[in-house]
């Protein structure tokens, strides 16, 4: 068990005051089984007026209304947790799933439904080419065939943080063989359904242990909002893969919100009144660190 504190603060700036339309933050997870939610605090300037909702995924949503104008918005989420994992992860998965091929039960595939089929238009099969490579005859593995997806990508794809907003398409990380953690994610979830898997997008944040003093490997994505994907395997049930890191059901992930594509887990978005010309900027700082004990205000 891992006690951990995140803060995430953006800052939009304008070259005058504005209005403010209405903002959805996806900033705050739901309790579980691996994830303890001690305490959350929501600080907003201008202020606004906050109620929660949960989406058609379950995830927790806030939905602020502002009513000052104003030419800074600053919008600061403070998250106190404990996320409990598997030091060795092991995963008891169904006897009839652990080779691939492998068919999901009938109440499966009609629960995954949407999950299962790719979104995002692929022409010339390109995805499902990449998805193959990994399957060079029938009878693999499904762990290890799910592993060796995650890891290449790790392995051959660059990473490359960027600000602008979006994710890349599949296809065009593979052409361009890079990407953030957002485009690595999506890649991996269109591959494995291209496979026959359910799997789905997560948002969220990374603990580098690096940040807090420790030796090792930093990890890619631990300064901003992070991405990964999640796979549905009988017996195992959704099972994290962080295709930027390597990384099998770390640790280190703190999920936020899941989601069936992307564009669905904005952690901050919302609109202005006012002349184009008169957004500035917009900064997003993001540090998660943890403690033995609590240090809640």
């Amino acid at each position: 068990m891992k006690i951990l504190t995140v803060r995430h603060a953006t800052t939009y700036r304008y070259r005058e005051a504005v209005r403010f339309g209405q903002h959805r933050l996806m900033i705050r997870p739901r309790d579980s089984h691996d994830l303890r939610l001690l305490r959350s605090q929501l600080t907003l300037s201008p202020p606004a007026a906050v109620h929660w909702l949960h989406d058609v995924f379950g995830n927790s949503v806030a939905i602020a209304e502002f009513s000052e104008p104003a030419a800074e918005l600053t919008i600061v989420s403070t998250l106190w947790l404990e996320r409990y994992a598997l030091e060795r992860p092991v995963f008891p998965i169904a006897a009839e799933a652990e080779t691939y091929p492998f068919v999901y039960s009938p109440n499966d595939r009609t629960d995954l439904a949407s999950l299962l089929e790719p979104h995002h238009p692929d022409p010339k099969g390109v995805v499902a080419a990449w998805a193959q490579l990994f399957v060079p005859q029938k009878g693999v593995n499904t762990m290890a065939l799910l592993a060796a997806m995650n890891g290449a990508i790790k392995r051959d794809f660059p990473y490359a943080g960027r600000d602008a907003e979006g994710t890349q398409s599949p296809v065009e990380t593979l052409e361009r063989r890079s990407g953030s953690c957002r485009d690595f994610a999506l890649l991996l979830i269109e591959a494995a359904r291209c496979l026959g898997f359910g799997a789905r997008f997560v948002t969220g944040y990374l603990y580098d242990p690096i940040l807090d003093g420790a030796e090792g490997d930093a990890l890619e994505g631990a300064g901003a909002t992070h991405a990964w994907a999640e796979i549905y395997l009988p017996g195992a049930g959704w099972v994290e893969y962080d295709p930027t890191n390597g990384l099998v059901a770390g640790e280190n992930l703190v999920r936020v919100a899941v989601t069936r594509d992307p564009s669905q887990a904005v952690p901050v978005e919302g609109t202005f009144v006012g002349e184009p010309s008169a957004f500035l900027d917009m900064e997003v700082k993001v540090t998660v660190t943890s403690g033995s004990q609590i240090d809640v205000p």
